[in-house]
């Protein structure tokens, strides 16, 4: 079974999203995620969340929420354990980036080679072209939920929330 974290980061009402649109045979191709990637042996989760953050967009997290861990089962695609947090509080790790977001708390991320950064303002979110389970727990998290755990069985692309 496979092993991931995901973060949605949170920064003036906008969130960090990844169009992925880069990665040759991605299963994720056109749709948008949060940040994050697959647990290394040895790595905790929080710690491949940190990592994944910083490889993807250049930011230093300085604290985070852990919801709670989305079970994927899938007819298609290897089942996997996603442990899910959210952030809103970081800095730029490049220090000509830091000092300009201490200016003026706007981020601009670098190139990632999985896709596009793109800052989305929250109430446009959910408008994007995603995964139908991770719109049932982004729309939890911008509730202001804490605890989120479900598990979501895929059949193809079509989505069953079966525990909550």
């Amino acid at each position: 079974m496979k092993k991931t974290t995901l973060c949605y980061i949170e920064n003036n009402g906008a969130w960090l999203m990844l169009y992925r649109n880069r990665k040759p045979d991605d299963p994720n191709e056109g749709k948008w995620l949060g940040i994050g990637g697959k647990i290394k042996d040895g790595e905790s989760a929080d710690d491949c969340n940190f990592r994944e953050v910083l490889e993807e967009t250049g930011i230093i997290l300085k604290s985070w929420t852990f919801h709670g861990v989305i079970k994927f089962r899938a007819t298609t695609y290897e089942d996997e354990d996603m442990y899910l947090y959210s952030s809103r509080e970081f800095i730029p790790a490049d220090e000509r980036a830091a000092s300009l977001f201490a200016e003026s708390g706007i981020y601009e991320p670098p190139e990632c080679s999985e896709g596009e950064l793109s800052w989305v303002a929250e109430d446009e979110l959910l408008e994007l072209p995603m995964w139908e389970g991770d719109r049932a727990f982004v729309e939890k998290i911008l509730s202001g939920e804490e605890k989120i755990s479900m598990t979501l069985e895929y059949v193809g692309e079509n989505c069953t929330i079966i525990e909550e």
